[in-house]
């Protein structure tokens, strides 16, 4: 198959959809692969890197679309390469598709068999190619609203541990998952005093008995939510609904009751927030106020560690390429009922429930664009 991997272009992405061992390991399985020169710069490989381990280096994202079969990347397609894409390819990365109507319609206007990061399964219910950078991005969001506090940045200039004699900050994560964890784990680190909030009882005993009291936890109520909201110096938003757009959590009318400079991360950004205020941001420009509250809401949060983000992608990701790869997707969806929970568009067709639920399009059963 002829697999390839263009340039990332949106707005400091600096992360890249093949690693060179990932480039090594489908060359030896007979596969060509063509990456576009300097994809790989922002993560720390070279084009020689490529080179050694046996891809074309291709100038220009156009020749990528335009020759290959298979185009793996990390973000959702930017509406210049929509239009590049077509009936017939495959095309393997994050999509986020229920809160962005507009690259639905371009996906199923192109034909392109469109398969996401964020909804594929594994055998236990997680979601493998997602944890990853759920991971990264809970543990970047502790550091983020941490900047983000500070006074120069629009915050309370709240010092995320305290100081002898001065209380740390009030840290609230909402969500118990991956992302959650991992950024309570991070917060309580840094000195913080955090809370957890989940409605999962088994995950709350979970986190209580692996972090043995390192942070509190509360079952997760819209009462529990605003008592605590009153106090925060830093909520995190971590709450997924798997494909679907998340959950509002926090309204506007709830920043009145919190401390002027107080900051929320919005870690579901990419899903659409689960603050009612959240709008997408970027590194360039990450923060806004409103109300006195400031919010963090960057929709590519681990673009910002690229290096790591990038090889702990391409290690969940690459069984994945292969098996489309050796297999063709048919056959590899067909062969493995996880990657087919990745199908989210097909020949014009939509493929994923929780996308046609949050914007009124007629779904195929994945199982019948199989037969396609």
């Amino acid at each position: 198959m002829r697999i390839g991997c263009p340039t990332e272009i949106k707005s400091h992405e600096y992360r890249v959809g093949l690693t060179p061992n990932a480039v090594r390991e489908a060359v030896t399985h007979g596969h060509q692969v063509m990456v576009q020169a300097g994809a790989g710069l922002g993560s720390g490989f070279t084009d020689a890197d490529y080179t050694a381990a046996g891809a074309e280096m291709v100038d220009s994202a156009e020749e990528i679309f335009a020759r290959s079969e298979m185009v793996v990347k990390v973000k959702e397609p930017q509406a210049v390469e929509r239009a590049q894409l077509r009936a017939g390819q495959v095309l393997f990365t994050y999509l986020h598709l229920a809160p962005d109507p507009d690259q639905t319609r371009d996906l199923l206007d192109s034909g392109v068999t469109a398969i996401a990061y964020e909804t594929v399964t594994d055998g236990q219910g997680g979601l493998p190619l997602l944890a990853p950078m759920s991971e990264v991005a809970g543990r970047l969001a502790p550091q983020m609203g941490a900047w983000a506090l500070q006074k120069a940045n629009g915050g309370r200039g709240t010092l995320m541990g305290g100081v002898p004699g001065v209380g740390p900050a009030e840290v609230v994560v909402i969500g118990g998952g991956v992302v959650g964890t991992h950024a309570a784990r991070v917060a309580a680190g840094m000195g913080a005093d955090v809370t957890v909030l989940d409605r999962a009882l088994p995950r709350l005993r979970y986190l209580d008995d692996v972090f043995g009291g390192r942070f509190k936890t509360r079952y997760s109520s819209g009462g529990a939510v605003a008592e605590l909201l009153e106090t925060a110096d830093l909520v995190v938003g971590a709450v997924l609904i798997p494909g679907a757009e998340a959950p509002k959590l926090v309204r506007r009318a709830d920043l009145a009751t919190m401390k002027p400079g107080a900051v929320l991360v919005d870690v579901a950004i990419d899903q659409g927030g689960c603050f009612e205020t959240s709008r997408p941001t970027t590194h360039d420009d990450p923060i806004y106020t409103v109300d006195g509250i400031v919010h963090y809401c960057v929709a590519n949060m681990p673009g910002a560690v690229a290096r790591t983000a990038t090889i702990a992608l391409g290690n969940a990701t690459l069984p994945h390429v292969l098996a489309l790869a050796d297999k063709g997707w048919r056959q590899a969806c067909e062969d493995d009922p996880n990657l087919l929970a990745g199908l989210n568009t097909h020949a014009g067709h939509l493929t994923y429930y929780a996308v046609g639920r949050a914007q009124g399009i007629d779904v195929l059963s994945p199982h019948l664009a199989l037969k396609e």
